[in-house]
């Protein structure tokens, strides 16, 4: 019996599912390494060709809307023509991005380059297409790899910055990024080898699955699916609850905290650099939180998880003014490892709900509540920088912030449940009253 277990045990550990989810990971990282640069390179950039920090920031503003954009349109590709060949052209439009940018020598080039080609690039492999290998791939444990998965971005961030900010302090920032193209191009041949479309590739079952899945037919005309995707799903109630919901984590995150919490730390008399090493550790925490969030989504009711995340993230940013110094106290350290365990939590939660309302479109349904998350984002950096200037302290925008999470903690809550009879069934399983 016990024989029997081990290999039962064996065979389990070594489905190929695991093998894909791991080479999804590795670009998942590669393609955030990618997002770490913009910072480094405004200095330098503006000292070799004297452009204006709002014209390099407009490239990375370029970026980060195309980042958004592209994911639900990446993720009716993948249905198209297969995870494998849109991944590997991805990394390839992302290293010609990178490379174009060594040669640039005006400004639009480098909204054209940087802005365009790696953000579209990245965008495909955001967490859209996170949510596309985990449908495909698993039937049990969804949430915990949905969480690893998402959790890959911020993983490549950490592993990726110390080294391109010592190249960039030590040899110039031509050279941190043929260190990325590198990267990419190492990548690219990987996940060809390692990357299948669907578990029928390969004769084997989903993870978890009682027996075999067919691969489904490949969906014709992938931007025309993905704009009848939004179509559809903004006709119904959860879908703008939780775009609603996504928005203001977008602005309580990538928006406020990734964009001012440095210079709010300044106004208080901490130096930059000690700032920026408090945002590291929350992206450290980060990693922790969102593996654990998506083993808790495998358990626990979603809307409820997001409203607890939501509410504690709210509370937190309440209370950020207070904790604010010119040195890193105790209380601050404990807002760092609180807001690190939340701030990509909201994740898996909102991946699984796509999910269990659209079925087999559930990935690009997520892709359009993912374009919500980066305008949230994009309206809290430009509102951000707005309320500074006019109030001279960043005090009312995290008040302001902590009240909007407050209010998605209430709209996650909103959004009703699928019946358990019509939970199995794959497409969108809404009711009446579900829709607008």
């Amino acid at each position: 019996m016990d024989s029997v277990n081990g290999l039962s045990r064996r065979s389990r550990l070594g489905h190929r599912a695991w093998w894909v989810a791991s080479a999804a990971l590795i670009a998942i990282i590669v393609a955030g390494a990618f997002s770490t640069l913009p910072g480094l390179l405004t200095g330098p950039l503006h000292r070799e060709f004297g452009w204006s920090r709002g014209s390099i920031g407009l490239a990375a503003s370029v970026n980060m809307v195309l980042y958004g954009l592209t994911a639900p349109f990446a993720a009716a590709l993948m249905d198209r023509f297969g995870i494998r060949r849109v991944v590997v052209v991805a990394l390839v439009i992302i290293a010609s991005g990178a490379a174009l940018t060594t040669v640039m020598t005006t400004a639009w080039q480098f909204t054209l380059y940087w802005g365009m080609l790696v953000g579209l690039g990245t965008g495909s492999m955001a967490t859209a297409f996170g949510a596309t290998v985990t449908q495909r791939w698993f039937v049990r444990q969804r949430g915990l790899v949905t969480g690893v998965l998402a959790s890959g971005s911020v993983f490549g961030q950490m592993v990726f910055l110390p080294a391109l900010s010592w190249i960039v302090d030590h040899h110039g920032w031509r050279p941190s990024l043929v260190t990325l193209v590198l990267a990419a191009c190492v990548t690219a041949p990987l996940m060809w080898l390692v990357l299948r479309d669907h578990p029928a590739d390969v004769g084997r079952e989903p993870y978890g699955a009682d027996g075999p899945v067919p691969r489904p037919v490949p969906a014709r005309g992938a931007g025309r699916r993905a704009l009848t995707v939004l179509r559809d799903t903004a006709r119904t109630r959860p879908f703008w609850l939780m775009a609603g919901a996504y928005a203001v984590c977008g602005a309580s995150t990538n928006g406020i905290m990734w964009t001012h919490f440095t210079p709010a730390a300044h106004d208080h008399g901490m130096p930059a650099t000690t700032a920026s090493s408090l945002l590291a550790a929350i992206g450290v925490f980060n990693v922790i939180g969102t593996v654990a969030s998506g083993w808790a989504t495998d358990r626990r009711d979603p809307r409820r998880l997001l409203a607890v995340f939501f509410a504690l993230r709210g509370l937190l940013l309440m209370c950020l003014p207070l904790l604010m110094s010119a040195t890193v106290q105790p209380s601050l350290m404990v807002f760092v490892i609180a807001f690190g365990l939340l701030d990509l939590a909201t994740v898996p939660p909102v991946v699984a709900l796509c999910r269990e309302f659209y079925g087999d479109t559930g990935a690009v349904a997520f892709g359009w509540v993912s374009a919500a998350h980066q305008v949230g984002a994009a309206l809290a950096a430009y509102g951000g920088g707005a309320a500074r200037d006019a109030f001279g302290t960043y005090g009312p925008v995290w008040v302001a912030l902590g009240a909007l999470c407050a209010a998605a903690a209430l709209l996650s809550l909103l959004v009703r449940r699928t019946a358990p009879a019509d939970r199995a069934a794959a497409g969108p399983c809404l009711t009446a009253v579900d829709r607008l």
